[in-house]
């Protein structure tokens, strides 16, 4: 078996909103969308740089629930940037929340989190130093030490 690519997959309650919000907030472009008739988004697909993301509305009664629904996320969507404090400010101007502001983390990024108004957490870093897992290590295993 090859897996060929990865895609997040996200649901949404305002698939159309999302779309837009991504846009402002992420430059998401949208490839294409699948709408019914009376206007649910079935399917979108975006690209954010060189990457797909899906997205859909919910479709409740096939139990397909986005984080709004459901009370919160299980998961996150790592984005990595050139400038973690622009690219946060961006999402934030387009209507993110912020749950924890950009700082230097000691696994050698600089980066914050933000909840997009659809419930979906994003973490957004770049690179300040660059590490070996064993020094990770030993900086993760100090922060248990104190």
């Amino acid at each position: 078996m090859s897996i060929h690519e990865l895609f997040p997959y996200l649901r949404v309650q305002g698939a159309a909103d999302a779309i837009a919000f991504y846009g402002r907030a992420f430059g998401a472009v949208e490839d294409f969308r699948l709408t019914e008739p009376g206007g649910r988004v079935g399917h979108a697909e975006l690209k954010i740089g060189t990457f797909t993301i899906m997205l859909s509305d919910e479709y409740p009664e096939f139990g397909i629930l986005g984080p709004v629904s459901l009370g919160g996320v299980a998961s996150d969507l790592h984005l990595h940037v050139d400038d973690a404090d622009a690219a946060i400010q961006r999402a934030v101007d387009a209507g993110a929340t912020v749950l924890r502001p950009a700082t230097d983390q000691f696994y050698g990024e600089r980066s914050g989190r933000v909840r997009d108004p659809f419930g979906h957490e994003w973490t957004i870093g770049h690179s300040i130093e660059v590490l070996t897992p064993a020094e990770m290590q030993r900086r993760f295993d100090a922060l248990f030490a104190t």
